[in-house]
Parts: structure tokens; C-alpha cells; sequence
């Protein structure tokens, strides 16, 4: 039987929004934040059995960049092992992520392709080939999301099972049809019973053994397609104690009527035929679509500070973005063009002058660049506005949601020192709306201290 475990690693932005720093945090002892605790815990002893190189996984460009701040050397090892596959097969069991975790079907189609060409962007540079498949943020996907996809030449994704409608009733993989004669994109999803186990009940993930033979009891009767378990991959040793070492022994298990195997190298030696329709728009996380990241539901009940922070940060969002695009335009044809290749300046492969040049800027001195170079930084803070984190839970005083909110402060507050336009007062008052009724805390609070902060000490 063709089998493939998927994790997927990802941390949000933990950076303070102003210094760029991530602050000491609590509960993360005896480290200093969350990134270094779930590394000693899950990445390192990870990386270090080998298993980035065995199972297919994702990693999310903003926690891949600061790894490799951190401990370098562990993530050369996720990207040796990876391109080890690469070398071997033309393919690699590494998938690209978006970069800042958006729940893409509520996004603009400008940032959904600012998300993807970012991922791949990061991808390539880090790993050193194109990825052929992409992980979406909660697995969220509408049509529009997998036109993106296709129009930047990948070939997959992973979603769960209830994202798709079989035509035919066939197992998937499947093939999505897409409008404007683009070529159809595969969706595998991932196996509902074998995930859950390896998700959300610990004792099925005790003994390795045990676990292969159900795995065997369930899938006896299915040996051409792709059964995929999809996970967390900070499952493996972090929310999961010694899972790292059930990964492990898993994958060097010697099972001849196992074949380990992942989504790249499948699609080499197996035609996918069967159809199926997207459920649109519809994620992992949220059985109500994706009203979990944008209102209140049954996944988070009593949360009805979700809706008027969406509407606001979304309102906030359409100021910076008009003024971003008003003032770019001054200096070249496609504003977001060039924002969607600034990922190269992010990594350090390119000048800010070399790519203002390449975009075809005209009459640029060096304030201009510097004002330019102000308000690229802010649109890096606009992409972080919308990390999902800061929708997922049910209480508005945990830090994700002011960590948006502060994003968005400071993404206004350098939009106005780079153009002289200041945010207009009553979009920033919609945040008043926005308050936990535990604490009295309000979003235009954490707002307009974060701008004056920024006043501060920037």
C-alpha cells in the first residue's frame, strides 16, 4: 500500500511589531519564546533522526527565516535531507506554504497572490528548486485560491476530505477542474480516521507497532491510491511527548507491504483520472467553511469580537493598500507586481534599487528610494495583519489577535512616514467596537498605543 505521513510546521510572526524582536515569553521556560521551546522539542530531534527527509512536510516561510537565524545549522539539515529526495528523484517531498498563514479565501486576490509567490519565492531560495505542491493556511481553499495556485505553476495541494465532492464516488486523489482553460489542479486528501488518530488520540501513537497494523486493517482493501495522514507536524515531540521517536521508528520500519512515498514522486509514477468538486470555500479547521477566521461560530461560540475586528482590519487594510498603490504608481506600472517580487529584497537577493530599476522606476533620487524602502516594510506589517492565529480562538485578550492589531498600527504608521498621509480617524474608531468583555480590553487601544510607540522609539 502507498503510504505518506504530512506535517505541517508552522509558528506565526512572534516578532514584536516594532523592534522586530521577539520579546521573552511566558509558559516557553526555560527558553526565551515559544520558537526556541518547540525546536528543542520537535525540529531539532526531528531533523536530527532524519525524518524531513522521509515524511512529506511544509514549513512556514516567517518560522523557516528565523530557524535559520537561530540554529543554522538545523535548518541546513531539513534542507539537506530534502534535497537529497530531489537529487534522487526530480522531485522533493518538501511543499511550499504561503508566507503568513492567511486564510487565503478571505483574502483579496492581490494578497492571495502576494501569499503564494512569496511561499514559492522563500521556497526556492531556501531548498534551491521549485516546489511542484503548496500547503494553505487551514487547508482554506475557494476556487480563486486553486486559479493561484494553478497560475503559478504548481501541480498540488492537500485538503481534508470534506473540502471535495467526488464525480465519480472514487477515492482521490482528484483532479479540479478550473475556469479560463487553465490546467486542472490535484487535491489529495488526506485520510479522516488514520489523521484523527495521529492527531487527537495520544494513545494510538504509543506503540508503533500497534499503529501499523491498524493502519494495515484499515487500508487492506485500498493499495493503488495515496493514503495520506495529515498533522501537525509539532505533534512529533512537542503537543505530543516522544512522538518525534514514534515518527521515527514509523519510518524506519521495514514493512515490505508498505511503501513510504509522498505526493511529489506519486504524481511521477500514477495518473490521476478521478474528478471531484471543491467545497468553496471550506478548510481543516472549521466545519462552517471558513467562518471560524472572520465571525463567530460553533467552533468558537461567544466570540463576537471576530466579526467587527475583520471588518475593520479589513477597512484598515483597503486605506494602506490605496495609499500604498497611489503613491508607487508615481514611480512605476505595477505596483503589485513589484510588491509580489519584493520577496527577493526580504531574502537579501536583491537590491531595493536593483528591483525599483527592474520594475521600470522613473525619476527615483535616494529620498525616494528611502521612502520606498519605509513603505515596503509597512506592507510586510500589512501581511501580517491577517496571520489566522489571530482569529482561531475564542478569547480576544490572547496576544494573537493584538499582535494583528499592532501589525496593522505599524503598517499605518510607516505608510504615513513614507507618504505623508495619515490614516483617517474614523477607520481607526471602528476598532472601538472590538473589546473583550472579560477584560474591558479594546482594539483601538492596542492600535493607537502601538502608534504611539512607534512614535516613540522609532
Amino acid at each position: 500500500m502507498n503510504l505518506c505521513i504530512h506535517g505541517h510546521f508552522y509558528q506565526p510572526p512572534r516578532e514584536d511589531p516594532i523592534s522586530n524582536y521577539i520579546p521573552a515569553e511566558t509558559g516557553a521556560e526555560p527558553f526565551n519564546n515559544w520558537n526556541e521551546k518547540i525546536l528543542a522539542e520537535c525540529y531539532e530531534p526531528n531533523a536530527l533522526a532524519g525524518n524531513f527527509g522521509k515524511i512529506s512536510f511544509n514549513i512556514g516561510p516567517t518560522l523557516f527565516k528565523w530557524m535559520w537565524g537561530y540554529k543554522p545549522e538545523i535548518a541546513q539539515m531539513i534542507v539537506d535531507q530534502e534535497r537529497a529526495n530531489f537529487d534522487a528523484f526530480g522531485v522533493g517531498n518538501g511543499m511550499a506554504q504561503t508566507c503568513h498563514h492567511t486564510i487565503l479565501p478571505l483574502a483579496t486576490r492581490e494578497d492571495k497572490v502576494t501569499q503564494v509567490h512569496w511561499g514559492l519565492s522563500d521556497f526556492e531560495y531556501r531548498f534551491g528548486h521549485k516546489p511542484e505542491g503548496i500547503w494553505l493556511p487551514e487547508t482554506g481553499a475557494d476556487l480563486e485560491t486553486l486559479c493561484v495556485l494553478s497560475d503559478a505553476g504548481l501541480k498540488f495541494t492537500i485538503l481534508a476530505p470534506w473540502q471535495v465532492d467526488s464525480l465519480d464516488g472514487r477515492p482521490g486523489p482528484y483532479l479540479i477542474d478550473l475556469p479560463g482553460g487553465r490546467e486542472p489542479i490535484v487535491v489529495f486528501p488526506y485520510d479522516r480516521e488514520l489523521s484523527t488518530m495521529v492527531s487527537f488520540i495520544p494513545e494510538s501513537t504509543r506503540n508503533g507497532d500497534e499503529f501499523l497494523y491498524r493502519v494495515r486493517e484499515k487500508l487492506s482493501y485500498r493499495q493503488s491510491e495515496l493514503n495520506l495522514i495529515a498533522s501537525d507536524g509539532e505533534l512529533y515531540g512537542h503537543h505530543q511527548p516522544f512522538r518525534d521517536l514514534f515518527l521515527t521508528y514509523l519510518m524506519n520500519s521495514d514493512s515490505a507491504d508498505i511503501n513510504w512515498t509522498y505526493p511529489s514522486k506519486w504524481l511521477t509514477e500514477n495518473k490521476v483520472e478521478s474528478k471531484a468538486r471543491l467545497v468553496s470555500p471550506s478548510s481543516w479547521s472549521c466545519f462552517h467553511g471558513v467562518d471560524r477566521w472572520k465571525r463567530e461560530c460553533c467552533c468558537t461560540p461567544g466570540a463576537y469580537w471576530k466579526e467587527p475586528l475583520f471588518r475593520s482590519l479589513h477597512q484598515i487594510a483597503d486605506w494602506l493598500d490605496k495609499t500604498y498603490a497611489g503613491f508607487l504608481s508615481g514611480f512605476m506600472d505595477d505596483p503589485w507586481r513589484f510588491r509580489n517580487e519584493y520577496i527577493r529584497v526580504i531574502n537579501g537577493q536583491k537590491t531595493l534599487g536593483g528591483l525599483v530599476e527592474e520594475a521600470g522606476g522613473r525619476n527615483v533620487s535616494a529620498q525616494d528610494l528611502a521612502s520606498i524602502d519605509t513603505l515596503m516594510r509597512a506592507q510586510i506589517k500589512r501581511q501580517c495583519m491577517f496571520s489566522s492565529c489571530g482569529w482561531f480562538h475564542q478569547e480576544f485578550h490572547r496576544i494573537e489577535p493584538q499582535n494583528n492589531i499592532a501589525y496593522a498600527g505599524m503598517a499605518a504608521w510607516l505608510t504615513q512616514q513614507a507618504t505623508g498621509v495619515g490614516i483617517d480617524q474614523n477607520t481607526i474608531s471602528t476598532l472601538a467596537d472590538v473589546r473583550d468583555n472579560r477584560t474591558g480590553l479594546r482594539a483601538d487601544t492596542v492600535f493607537t498605543q502601538t502608534l504611539m510607540r512607534a512614535e516613540n522609539e522609532g
